[in-house]
């Protein structure tokens, strides 16, 4: 790296600390903060979760850090490992948290904290125990090679660069998070106000006083109820065709849309001796088991997996605006959702399902209002969530800028 690199145990004191027996209760609630990796979220540490007295300190033989030891997380997986954050206060460790004490004379701490950040990528490589719980012991940090510019001033000022810089990085993450949000809550208002405010979709006897002009209709009374099936996974003959077949597996990406192309498919042989059947152009596509609740349409004929009820719509019921309709009473209707490992909606509750609904040509205006304002929702969450994904690697770029070699 520039300059100069070094060993952090070249340059400072690593210790471990220890964790008090549990069931000694006298070892806990006491003054002394207890560093634990879950302490080590926002680069700082200056509160504690849990804390420990001066005989728990005593029965594990550990020390308190001072300010500006710098921790480091040596346990918890890839997502933990390597985690680190400067100590504001006074406080102990467990045995998870390496702590490397500070030596003003070789480095600042908030250098070398931010130096850790960029280099957290390399200490999974040198993790030991097995996949689900792998770890680093003090040796690993001891060894770590960092860059060290040989002037303090120096490094104090490139880490008030990256702090000022990632303090931007945060204001910028907020507001995109505060843009989706805005755009979530657009998305529930488009819904409340296409519908009156109330639940579209309903069984008995839950029906409130319908808006003027629009009535309640039991649902199989304008579209016809059918239900799908699986050809036998043991016959690949009867997979890989043309005849698309939709499944739970993608039902939450298509959820809301018209179904062009199925990922799984099937053909003339696989619905000829099974009971899946092919639905007509326009079929509303609603997942009734484990994932319930998501909607889709039928752009051209295909099957179902016995996961979905179908709605075939007569000329009285716009397909879309039963879609639409499903989606803005989704909450309520997850709820009539029984069983204890799979939720499902059974066909008898389906069979009482009763939609609230204008006259056709009241609903394709509605339709199209909705889509228009549906479509401009999806732009500012869209952006928001482009924001998001370039605020998460962003940092990383800033950091790779300051100790790249």
């Amino acid at each position: 790296m520039r300059e100069r690199t070094t060993r952090i145990g070249d340059i400072a004191k690593v210790v471990a600390g220890g964790t008090p027996p549990r069931g000694v209760e006298r070892y806990y609630r006491g003054a002394i903060p207890w560093v634990k990796t879950l302490d080590l979220n926002n680069g700082i540490v200056d509160e504690t979760e849990e804390t420990i007295t001066e005989e728990g300190l005593r029965s594990i033989r550990g020390d308190v850090n001072p300010p500006g030891t710098v921790m480091v997380a040596m346990y918890g997986g890839a997502g933990t490992i390597g985690k680190s954050g400067v100590l504001r206060i006074n406080a102990a460790t467990n045995q998870a948290v390496a702590s490397v004490l500070p030596n003003p004379d070789c480095f600042d701490s908030e250098f070398l904290h931010y130096q850790l950040m960029y280099l957290r990528s390399e200490w999974m490589q040198f993790s030991q125990g097995n996949r689900k719980d792998p770890n680093i012991n003090k040796s690993v940090v001891e060894g770590m090679l960092i860059w060290l510019p040989k002037s303090v001033d120096e490094q104090k000022a490139i880490a008030a660069r990256l702090k000022a810089q990632l303090a931007e990085v945060g204001k910028a993450r907020l507001a995109a998070q505060a843009v989706k949000a805005e755009s979530d809550a657009l998305y529930r208002s488009i819904y409340r106000h296409a519908f009156h405010r109330l639940l579209p979709i309903t069984v008995p006897p839950t029906f409130v006083e319908p808006p003027s002009e629009w009535s309640w209709v039991k649902l199989d009374e304008v579209a016809r109820l059918e239900s799908g099936h699986t050809p036998s996974r043991d016959r690949p003959d009867w997979w890989g065709g043309d005849v698309s077949w939709l499944s739970l597996t993608e039902i939450r990406r298509l959820d809301g849309k018209w179904v062009e192309e199925t990922e799984l498919r099937t053909n003339d042989a696989g619905v000829a001796n099974s009971s899946a059947r092919i639905l007509p152009e326009g079929t509303v596509c609603f997942s009734r088991t484990a994932s319930v609740g998501f909607v889709a349409i039928m752009r051209k004929p295909m099957a179902t997996s016995q996961d979905f009820a179908n709605w075939i719509c007569t000329d009285r019921l716009n397909p879309e605006f039963l879609m639409h309709a499903l989606i803005a009473a989704r909450t309520h209707v997850r709820e009539l959702a029984t069983g204890a490992t799979h939720k499902t909606i059974y066909m008898p509750t389906l069979k009482a399902f009763h939609i609230c609904m204008p006259d056709r040509s009241t609903q394709n205006k509605l339709v199209r209002k909705i889509n228009e304002q549906l479509a401009a929702q999806k732009v500012i969450l869209n952006g928001a969530l482009k924001t998001l994904s370039e605020m998460d690697y962003l940092p990383t770029r800033i950091l790779a800028k300051a100790f790249e070699i």
